[in-house]
């Protein structure tokens, strides 16, 4: 019996950078060569924030969660012997994306005169994607530069030139992945994703650079990129909601009469949030099922999927970790026969009463944000922000209290030896120290060089020039971008110039006193953290203050909040003032607040950089009595070193219960303070 016609298999990526562009190059040159039909570029935060390796707020950051791009001879190494014109791109980039994507073109322009072939045949066959989506950076990863207005403004002045200039480029995916890494509820995702949507939509058919009738345009080249977590049917139920709402809005809000125009199209990442460092051969399976969410329903199924590896709570996965979760994607796609049939839940009673009650919940909440002007005034009045540390909270407490299960990190918890962890120092990758110097000293030759030529220098100050007095007239900003990229401006250098006509931004929190966990049951967690915290209070003469602090670039805040609203349940005072701070904003904080701790959050693996140069700076402000501790993924080497450093605690990724972190920080104040641990203290 003949097999059933298969259909064609999603877009297979691995989101991989680090180190340098050679580096990086080589990589994708060997995921391509294992089969993967796509790239995914993740570049480090120094180049997602607008800074030079050379900037003192690029300290530690620079290779570490993705690679450096500086300027176009980055650019076109990250590609060199990859022909742009058949790739496939995805571009993790949001405040910069504009840069990025002047970057891309022109590198591509370079590909094609280097081939014999017309440049603009080149730009206009490029297939990708740029994520793009601001709302979502205020409200979880934190890589935003500019206030929401001008950060709107380069998202339509993209739309508007990608439509005309790269017909094939998705130049916004609208993320709602993030939005479930800070806590979204499905209804979360959906509501504020689509309400994202809104605003860019609107945004562009406002500016007036896409004619009514060319709108439809518009719309098709919208993309999104989503979460999958391990409920994989409520997961694959809000895909069907996703497609159901958008074909609905699309359809009813912009008028797009074309069934094409109005089709919902994704790539997904799933859930890294659930990854555990605690048992972490567990991940595979967690992976296996959340592909299967976004893959099992053809009317919902991904345009394009990048998973996680198993190791990523343990810091950088190697090339190994990424083939494995490769051939996670490969088996499914070609071993198996899901490809070979129509939709399995079409007519499912179940499935349609989920995703009704999705979409209901969704539309309730779209015209609530709609009420108060739509996502961008509902990310400034901290609206959006504080309904997911909230939702984050409950996430949490309902680990800490067992009603959620994690397998291997708070139920089934004994194991046998890991012989994949045996060696921790070998399950991961790490960065080597002496990339953020080269970085640092290649970009400044790099601007020598070009200065030192008169003709040279002359087009990157016209250049820059030019595109400040864009960025001031309201005039579209690629053109002015793609100049600078030809004339070898900097990403530092074009950032500056659009921060001096812009501004920048510091969003809400989200840490407001309407956030918190439930209130706490007699002798519970909470009820012993509270406790603690009174008691040493009380023997002090004074209440306790901590300082939770996001040093460095990274922007990755929710294990900050939620330790700066657990911390306030318990009765600390709190100071947090957000993320993207220096050493020496924290330790002038610390000192001016007369604080009794420093809690520091970091995630990019900038740790033996910046905690060390808060640890001498406290030092040098004669307050090295305040202990320091640290969380992050840390590795067991580098927790070890930061100890001996003197840092008093290091939590990471296996140390889930908050209340018991707060007795713990209870503990290490006491000790500081002269004061016996609490386990001597009679009850």
């Amino acid at each position: 019996m003949s097999r059933p016609v298969r259909d064609r298999p999603w877009v297979m990526r691995t989101y991989a950078g680090h180190s340098s562009a050679a580096a990086s190059n080589e990589l994708y040159r060997r995921n391509l060569a294992k089969g993967q039909t796509g790239l995914s570029v993740a570049f480090d935060l120094p180049t997602q924030t607008g800074y030079d390796p050379d900037h003192v707020l690029a300290r530690g950051e620079v290779g570490k969660v993705g690679v450096p791009i500086s300027h176009i001879g980055d650019m076109a190494a990250l590609f060199r012997d990859i022909p742009l014109r058949d790739m496939n791109t995805s571009m993790t980039i949001n405040a910069t994306a504009m840069w990025l994507l002047a970057l891309y073109q022109v590198a591509a322009e370079q590909q094609a005169q280097e081939a014999g072939e017309d440049p603009a045949d080149w730009v206009r066959a490029l297939a990708g994607t740029t994520q793009n989506d601001i709302i979502k950076e205020y409200l979880s990863r934190g890589t935003y530069v500019f206030p929401p207005a001008p950060s709107l403004r380069l998202i339509t002045d993209m739309v508007a030139y990608t439509v005309r200039e790269i017909p094939k480029w998705n130049p916004i995916n609208i993320c709602s992945y993030h939005l479930q890494e800070a806590g979204a509820t499905p209804v979360q995702e959906l509501a504020f994703s689509l309400s994202t949507a809104v605003a860019v939509l609107d945004a562009v058919r406002d500016s007036g650079q896409v004619p009514a009738d060319e709108f439809a345009d518009v719309v098709a080249r919208i993309s999104f990129f989503v979460n999958a977590g391990v409920r994989f049917v409520e997961e694959m139920c809000k895909m069907r909601a996703f497609v159901e709402l958008w074909d609905e809005l699309t359809r009813e809000r912009y008028g797009v009469t074309d069934a094409k125009a109005r089709r919902f199209r994704y790539g997904v990442q799933v859930n890294s949030l659930g990854l555990t460092e605690a048992q972490p051969e567990n991940n595979v399976q967690r992976i296996v099922l959340e592909m299967l969410a976004v893959t099992l329903s053809k009317d919902a199924r991904a345009r394009a999927i990048q998973l996680p590896a198993w190791n990523e709570a343990l810091g950088l996965p190697r090339p190994w970790d990424q083939q494995w979760s490769l051939r996670l994607q490969q088996v499914l796609a070609y071993e198996s026969d899901l490809l070979e049939y129509e939709d399995l839940f079409t007519g499912s009673v179940v499935v349609e009463r989920k995703v009704a009650e999705l979409v209901a919940g969704a539309k309730a909440e779209m015209d609530r944000i709609e009420a108060m002007g739509g996502a961008v005034a509902a990310v400034e009045s901290g609206y959006m922000k504080s309904a997911l540390v909230a939702s984050h909270a409950e996430r949490r407490r309902r680990i800490e209290a067992g009603d959620e299960v994690i397998v291997g990190l708070n139920r089934f918890e004994t194991t046998e030896p890991n012989p994949l962890t045996a060696d921790l120092d070998t399950a991961i990758q790490t960065v080597d120290a002496s990339v953020e110097q080269a970085a640092a000293d290649a970009v400044h030759e790099w601007r020598e060089r070009r200065d030192a030529d008169p003709d040279k220098h002359a087009r990157a100050e016209q250049a820059l020039a030019r595109l400040r007095s864009d960025a001031a007239a309201g005039t579209n900003l690629m053109a002015a971008s793609l100049e600078c990229a030809r004339a070898e401006v900097t990403t530092g250098e074009w950032a500056a110039a659009l921060r001096e006509q812009f501004g920048e931004y510091r969003a809400p929190t989200g840490v407001s006193a309407s956030v918190g966990v439930t209130s706490a049951e007699p002798g519970g967690g909470l009820a012993r953290a509270r406790e603690a915290v009174a008691r040493t209070s009380e023997e002090l003469g004074e209440r306790l203050r901590i300082l939770v602090g996001k040093p460095g670039l990274d922007g990755h805040s929710n294990g900050a909040e939620q330790v700066a609203v657990r911390a306030r349940d318990a009765g600390f005072e709190v100071v947090y003032q957000g993320i993207r701070l220096t050493p020496e904003q924290i330790v002038d904080a610390a000192v001016a607040e007369d604080v009794h701790l420093v809690g520091l959050s970091i995630l990019s693996g900038s740790h033996m950089e910046l905690v060390p140069d808060i640890l001498q700076r406290l030092r040098d402000a004669g307050a090295d009595d305040i202990p320091v501790v640290v969380g992050g993924i840390i590795p067991e080497s580098d927790a070890a070193a930061l100890k001996q450093a003197g840092v008093a605690m290091v939590f990471t990724p296996k140390d889930f219960g908050l209340n018991e972190i707060m007795v713990e920080m209870v503990d290490v104040i006491r000790t500081s303070r002269g004061l016996s641990p609490l386990a001597t203290v009679p009850a």
